[in-house]
């Protein structure tokens, strides 16, 4: 079980998260209750369509509006780059020959979850959009440089990515980088 000590025991199964539990000895001897959030992976996709990335307007409930990219949870033993296509072609319509993994972040200690970034380059409107009933979404298109000015906008959903963004931004030759792997540019 990847991230969680091998004496966990479950202690709660939810429509999510799983919560483990386990006794661990402290530096002076006492003994302490530890205690571990589980859910499944996600799968975010960076989608390029031409000189534009597709940006969601979205609602949903409980979360109310927010800003985000394309993508969603796996399901159970889903690899999460066939989470990254079926995401993408459910909530925008469009389909990527060309899709590739570009990196992992995780947002917590205390939570086993995987966040994994796909970019999707030279994507192809293919259908419609097949939406959940607990979604609403508006896919746009914006430039580049709308995209890197997301790291600033609290109502981005992705703040692991605004992070690496601004990083980014510190370094402009990481950002040209960034830029030209999105692109598919040499």
């Amino acid at each position: 079980m990847k991230n969680i000590t091998k004496n966990a025991k479950k202690v709660f199964g939810g429509a999510i998260y799983d919560v483990y539990q386990w006794e661990q000895e402290m530096f002076d001897g006492s003994i302490a209750t530890f205690e571990k959030l589980k859910r499944p992976d996600t799968a975010t996709v960076i989608a390029v369509v031409g000189d534009k990335i597709i940006l969601q307007e979205q609602e949903q409930p409980a979360k109310g509006f927010f800003l985000s990219l394309p993508g969603g949870r796996a399901d159970k033993d889903e690899k999460t780059i066939d989470t990254a296509k079926r995401e993408l072609l459910e909530e925008t319509g469009y389909s990527s020959r060309d899709i590739m993994f570009w990196k992992t972040m995780h947002y917590s200690s205390t939570i086993s979850w995987n966040d994994d970034y796909f970019i999707a380059r030279d994507c192809k409107h293919v259908r419609e959009e097949n939406l959940d009933n607990g979604e609403k979404i508006k896919n746009k298109l914006i430039s580049f440089d709308e995209f890197v000015m997301l790291s600033e906008n609290e109502s981005f959903r992705h703040r692991g990515l605004s992070a690496e963004i601004l990083r980014m931004r510190l370094h402009p030759e990481k950002l040209e980088e960034f830029r030209k792997l999105l692109f598919n540019e040499k």
